[in-house]
């Protein structure tokens, strides 16, 4: 039972350390630290959503390569016309690549005009990394943004 148990225990901290459990997500470990962020404004009127958000890596190492994951909650009308680097991944999903981060920089800054299938009252725009190069973020609160965007025309910062 002795036995059991410390394999428990070593099972339970082997997996915190990866970031498996207490509520965090899958970590890489032993990569260089890196520090993703993204902000922004969104705007609803009418079906239509303006989109703008500019990357920036807090670092303090670089990314060699980044992409971006923007999830809305309502889904997108089939023809698109996205910036170059960005494509539909599914019905309410558009990942674009945001490129190589020097330490301590800011990317170009991402604009997109979508449009929702018929006329929400409002959208939930979700934005996380998707892909950090190899990079371990263990600030994970500012790459990941939840907006809610009201069809008022108005502009929500994040």
């Amino acid at each position: 039972m002795r036995v059991l148990a410390v394999w428990g225990a070593a099972a339970v901290a082997t997996m915190a350390a990866a970031g498996l459990v207490g509520g965090g997500t899958a970590v890489a470990v032993g990569g260089p630290e890196a520090d993703l962020a993204y902000h922004g404004a969104a705007s609803l009127a009418g079906g239509r959503v303006d989109l703008r958000f500019t990357p920036r890596n807090h670092g303090p190492a670089a990314v060699p390569d980044a992409t971006v994951r923007l999830r809305w909650s309502e889904p997108l009308e089939d023809r698109l016309t996205l910036p170059d680097g960005c494509a539909r991944a599914e019905e309410r999903v558009v990942l674009c690549r945001v490129g190589a981060l020097a330490a301590d920089a800011v990317g170009e800054r991402v604009e997109m005009r979508v449009r929702l299938v018929g006329v929400p009252s409002e959208v939930l725009l979700e934005i996380d990394t998707v892909w950090n190069g190899g990079t371990v973020d263990l600030n994970r609160a500012n790459d990941r943004q939840r907006v809610l965007v009201l069809d008022s025309g108005d502009e929500y910062y994040f």
